[in-house]
């Protein structure tokens, strides 16, 4: 009998701390960090890859792209794959900042030729953009059929413009913020290059200066055969803030 007190006040201590047990809530598990620094972890609705080209789609590439985690988000959302790449200088004028390996793009069979070709993420992102919003449904509208890869000759060379013919300006290419785009293959077998279809009104020629104007309101600089022989055979695709189209 002397023992059932101190088993009752054992019991109701027990039972005090259950209550109390029950009334702590555990605090909530941190949000995952993300891989890429100020990228935000949501996708973005109606992104700008997204998005018909209008007048502000230049301004708006610059914008989202000139910040690694803002272009990085744009990216991401409209699945298009981009892995960064650190900071780099090879001389005193030619390097990689902001920039990484751009892989395939998921929201679209279009396949870049070489593949996985390292640029600045703005390139990147108004490259996107143009393949998505003009190349692609320009082919299907004019030629008939999708585009199965895009065809160029790279983007990062450390080399004045004009590969040094006549000039001492440092090219877009020195800090890989400009492609040179060279033509696509299609679906149904047909390749289409600028050597050799820019010039007459076939429908060819009218898919190579469609996608040529439409790229001039996505990149800053964009340079065809009709701006000087150099580029017979490319369209020069510079992502910067400047406004240059021929």
């Amino acid at each position: 009998m002397s023992s059932s007190p101190r088993l009752m006040r054992l019991c109701a201590g027990l039972s005090l701390l259950l209550i109390l047990a029950g009334c702590v809530r555990r605090a909530p598990e941190p949000l995952r960090p993300s891989p890429y620094p100020g990228q935000t972890a949501a996708p973005l609705v109606g992104g700008l890859i997204d998005r018909p080209i209008d007048g502000g789609t230049q301004a708006a590439v610059v914008r989202e792209g000139s910040e690694l985690g803002r272009c990085m988000a744009q990216l991401t959302a409209a699945r298009v794959r981009f892995s960064p790449v650190p900071d780099r200088q090879n001389s005193a004028v030619c390097g990689l900042s902001q920039g990484g390996v751009l892989g395939p793009d998921l929201g679209t069979v279009a396949r870049m030729s070489p593949g996985d070709v390292e640029m600045t993420c703005q390139t990147a992102l108004a490259l996107s953009v143009w393949r998505r919003q003009s190349l692609e449904p320009a082919a299907r509208e004019i030629l008939g059929s999708d585009v199965v890869q895009i065809d160029h000759m790279g983007a990062y060379a450390c080399r004045n413009v004009n590969n040094g013919v006549g000039s001492s300006r440092i090219s877009a290419h020195a800090q890989a913020a400009a492609l040179d785009f060279a033509g696509v293959r299609l679906r149904d077998g047909r390749r289409i290059t600028v050597t050799k279809d820019w010039s007459g009104d076939a429908p060819e020629a009218r898919f190579l200066r469609r996608i040529r104007d439409d790229a001039c309101r996505i990149f800053g600089t964009v340079l065809s055969p009709d701006y000087n022989a150099v580029h017979f055979d490319h369209l020069h695709l510079e992502a910067t803030d400047t406004r240059f189209c021929r």
